[in-house]
């Protein structure tokens, strides 16, 4: 039977499970910025006989939208060890995320480089159609290659949005979205 927590601090085992989780399913290409970003905020974990199976992670961060800032649950690190991908585990830790954001945030948004929208389109996520920048010291700059990844789920405090107002968010290490 599969167990399904949220932490939102976990211990040195966990996030070491994580990261091995992480490394496996992204095949080396989950990086340190990456890592970084997926650290804090609630992290959803799918557990099998004290294996971890899948992971997600719900972290705070700001979005501006058309210059408003929203508080917003940032979904990062989603992925399920390639062993048990397409059985349902990756649905069970976005539902749970997804309800999280819901419950407590204004906004939700996250990055989709997987290359499956339906996934995430599924769990009520819809794809930003307006521009995306990135708020730096030196001013805002236009993130057009990310255009086409982002990915918000409005929720009860979010307001009457457009899909098709400019969307921007803080400057970090490594990507920005």
């Amino acid at each position: 039977m599969d167990d399904l927590h949220q932490v939102h601090e976990p211990d040195a085992e966990q996030l070491a499970a994580v990261r091995a989780l992480l490394d496996a399913a992204f095949e080396g290409e989950f990086g340190e910025d990456d890592w970084t970003h997926a650290l804090g905020g609630l992290h959803v974990m799918l557990m099998r006989a004290g294996k971890l199976l899948a992971h997600a992670a719900v972290v705070p961060r700001t979005l501006y939208y058309d210059g408003r800032p929203l508080r917003t649950g940032y979904v990062e690190g989603v992925a399920v060890h390639p062993s048990h991908q397409r059985r349902g585990c990756g649905t069970r830790v976005m539902t749970s995320a997804t309800e999280h954001v819901l419950e407590t945030y204004e906004l939700g948004g996250l990055s989709d480089g997987s290359g499956f929208p339906g996934f995430y389109r599924r769990h009520g996520w819809l794809p930003w159609l307006g521009p995306t920048s990135v708020a730096t010291a030196q001013g805002m700059f236009r993130t057009a290659d990310e255009d086409h990844f982002v990915r918000v789920l409005p929720t009860a405090r979010s307001g009457d949005l457009s899909l098709r107002a400019p969307l921007a968010c803080d400057w970090r290490p490594g990507d920005v979205w």
